[in-house]
């Protein structure tokens, strides 16, 4: 059966905890999966720009012995010429055996999976999901905090237009005992469906507020987002809220010494450098474990195995 990645429910828990736990073991023995995935190719269509998902994406499946083809831009593709997303897909789906699509409209990854021949992975769309980011940040939070249950997790920042925070409220809700702290300006708060429709509908307990430093001390996790000037429609508003929420090390050592300090990447100014040689800080970390756990999605949508020792 054909299988697609396009949210983080795409995947019940017990397929989560599973695939985290492959991707724990190809972090501890990647030799074992060198050449699963000899002969098979991936199609990386990205319609907006990427470095750290189109790379890893691609270090993915290079690190499994296969290939990977694909364009890094809608300018660079058949979509200047006005190619449909369902053509596109048909097409490509011709030459690989994996794709992996980001687009700028929500929704568009779905579309591509009516007509795919092939499973679609959605890494990215819009400011709706980015299920592999999600999954990333499941695969950091146990590997640093040893489990998935009983954390309070704060979220600073683009929580309005951040759909790497939109999609890891929606996985962490399954697991028992979470509690979130949503750090924002009052024009960057949680949109409604995410609020209403995860949070308040499973009675996910959270709180909200304005200050970062009143709720450093109560976290087990930190997770920052930048402010991106790509979803704003005016530049007024962005150069007004960008700098608003910095962490620093001032403000870090109001944090318990357990708590990490994670974050999707690019950075742009809202977590000091200073910062990076802290061992909460475990944004590049973060980088790293999401080529472990691509390469684990990979093999679950293609039906493969690790060899054995």
């Amino acid at each position: 059966m054909l299988r697609h990645l396009l949210s983080p429910l795409d995947l019940s828990v017990t397929e989560t905890d599973r695939l985290i736990s492959v991707a724990q073991d190809i972090q501890a023995n990647p030799q074992r999966y060198a050449h699963v995935a000899d002969g098979k190719k991936l199609a990386t269509c990205f319609y907006e720009p990427s470095t750290r998902t189109r790379l890893s994406f691609e270090a993915a499946m290079l690190n499994l012995g296969g290939s990977v083809l694909g364009f890094s831009s809608a300018q660079s593709s058949s979509v200047s010429k006005g190619e449909s997303v369902a053509d596109t897909v048909r097409v490509v789906g011709c030459y690989a055996d994996v794709i992996a699509m980001r687009h700028p409209k929500e929704g568009a990854p779905m579309v591509a999976s009516l007509y795919s021949p092939v499973p679609i992975i959605n890494a990215g769309d819009g400011g709706h999901q980015h299920p592999t980011q999600t999954l990333t940040d499941l695969l950091t939070i146990r590997s640093e905090k040893g489990r998935l249950q009983d954390l309070t997790i704060g979220l600073c920042g683009d929580l309005k237009f951040g759909r790497t925070v939109h999609s890891l409220i929606t996985a962490l809700s399954r697991y028992p005992d979470i509690k979130f702290v949503l750090i924002s300006p009052e024009e960057l708060r949680l949109p409604d469906f995410v609020r209403e429709d995860v949070l308040v509908k499973n009675h996910i307990p959270f709180e909200e507020t304005g200050r970062i430093e009143d709720v450093l001390p109560q976290l087990d996790a930190l997770y920052m987002t930048r402010v991106q000037r790509e979803r704003f429609f005016n530049e007024e508003d962005y150069i007004r809220l960008k700098d608003r929420f910095i962490l620093n090390a001032d403000k870090l050592a109001l944090a318990g010494p357990e708590m990490i300090v994670m974050h999707p990447l690019p950075r742009v100014n809202e977590i000091a450098t200073e910062v990076d040689d802290d061992p909460r800080a475990v944004y590049f970390k973060q980088a790293q474990y999401g080529v472990y756990v691509r390469m684990a999605l990979i093999m679950y949508l293609l039906g493969l195995e690790a060899q054995p020792c």
